[in-house]
């Protein structure tokens, strides 16, 4: 079971995945996945909310907070603690987790934060945490292990916020962790009846476009549904149990073939494996698609899409989506890099321009090391009438969100990668 989390992945994102209290939010250079708007999951963690803080939050709530402000200055110790009491008193559950538990040592405590500050709104985290119980399907996860994990969480809790931990503390952990696991139980049986945990997929082509870019399109070995701007988790057969967000860089296609666009980062696990050792006929496994950065094709304002790095992937994606409906919605694409070299698929993009009149793609390349996305769209504005969706790199994307908010686009119109700011970037 997890709890919402939002540690970094071994790939150098900031949300891959790797056993419980993983993420499925992403949003690193080589995988821009979680494509997802910030109203649809939850958002950025930077402190425990303090009880004080939200006014009219329930009794629960600022209790649970009250624990979180105690324990984040001892994070560490709370989380090897935690991991240490569960698989020395259910041994049976360590085969659910990846063998480098380092990466796992944070993600204990952000899944908290994040599900402290959103303890009171139901719907945005019931949703989140369906979609982390569907995803656990693919670890082996199953009701009967949620309650090992809220045992040994309550004593790690219970330990380490000993000056305000008292019975009605725990009652009240108690109380939330049974509510938010039952969610995540009763979402993976509802799963269950309509998909599998995991697809196997056969590498069927592999392009190295760039020294640490490579182009990998697979065939699952059953129908597998998504939408354009969704992303999904990849594992490879080297490295078991160590799941990483991509984006789909194509709209779905008639003959079931998924691309994604992947850049290996240093000591990255996964996305090295992918880069450099995938080859045409291995075979990898695919989790459930998803991520809500879709269009809406019913709407006919302008769409902005801004692409940073792989993060062009799912923007293609979109593209291609409005062009099979037939829309003549005007679909402006700002392709950002570092530098030329990295505009890998600038290409394919253009001839994309080429084909559709309604499209228009500007290539935004970093000028002495400073990124000029910001400036090119207040150059090019104003987008107020505009939906706009951001998929790349945390810092490019919360640089895109303010230069985006300062243009006159609404928050609420903005779709983006779900960026956190408590990302370790472990490799």
């Amino acid at each position: 079971m997890d709890v919402p989390a939002t540690g970094s992945a071994d790939d150098g994102t900031s949300g891959g995945e790797g056993g419980w209290f993983a993420s499925p939010k992403p949003a690193a250079e080589d995988e821009p996945q979680p494509t997802v708007s910030p109203g649809d999951l939850l958002g950025p963690v930077h402190r425990p909310v303090l009880a004080g803080e939200a006014h009219g939050a329930s009794p629960d709530a600022v209790l649970v907070r009250r624990t979180m402000a105690e324990v984040v200055p001892v994070a560490d110790e709370v989380t090897s603690y935690f991991y240490a009491m569960l698989f020395v008193r259910h041994p049976e559950l360590r085969a659910l987790f990846p063998p480098a538990m380092n990466v796992q040592r944070d993600r204990l405590l952000k899944a908290l934060l994040t599900a402290a500050e959103h303890i009171d709104d139901t719907p945005v985290l019931f949703e989140y945490l369906r979609n982390l119980g569907r995803g656990h399907r693919k670890y082996g996860t199953r009701a009967e292990h949620y309650p090992a994990v809220g045992e040994c969480l309550i004593g790690a809790l219970s330990r380490y916020a000993g000056a305000v931990w008292d019975d009605r503390t725990e009652e009240a952990w108690v109380r939330t962790y049974i509510r938010l696991s039952q969610v995540m139980i009763d979402a993976a049986a509802a799963d269950e009846l309509r998909a599998p945990a995991w697809w196997h997929a056969e590498v069927v082509s592999h392009e190295l476009r760039t020294r640490d870019v490579a182009i990998l399109t697979v065939r699952p070995d059953q129908p597998y549904a998504f939408r354009a701007g969704q992303y999904t988790s990849l594992e490879t057969p080297w490295w078991p149990l160590i799941w990483r967000h991509y984006s789909f860089a194509s709209a779905p296609r008639s003959d079931g073939l998924l691309t994604f666009h992947v850049k290996a980062v240093p000591a990255g696990w996964v996305s090295n494996a992918l880069v450099h050792r995938a080859r045409p006929g291995d075979v990898i496994r695919l989790g459930p698609a998803t991520g809500s950065m879709t269009v809406d094709h019913t709407r006919g304002s302008g769409l902005l899409c801004l692409g940073g790095g792989t993060g062009i992937a799912p923007v293609k994606a979109l593209v291609e989506e409005v062009a099979e409906h037939g829309t003549r919605r005007s679909v402006e694409v700002f392709y950002g890099a570092r530098s030329d070299h990295d505009l890998y698929d600038i290409d394919t993009m253009r001839g994309l321009q080429r084909s559709h009149p309604w499209l228009e793609v500007r290539p935004v390349v970093d000028r002495n090391g400073l990124p000029q996305l910001p400036d090119a769209l207040r150059t090019f504005g104003p987008w107020s009438d505009c939906d706009a969706c951001v998929a790349g790199p945390p810092g490019m994307i919360r640089s895109a969100v303010d230069a985006l908010s300062e243009a006159g686009v609404p928050r609420e119109r903005i779709r983006h990668d779900a960026v956190e700011e408590l990302v370790a970037t472990v490799g």
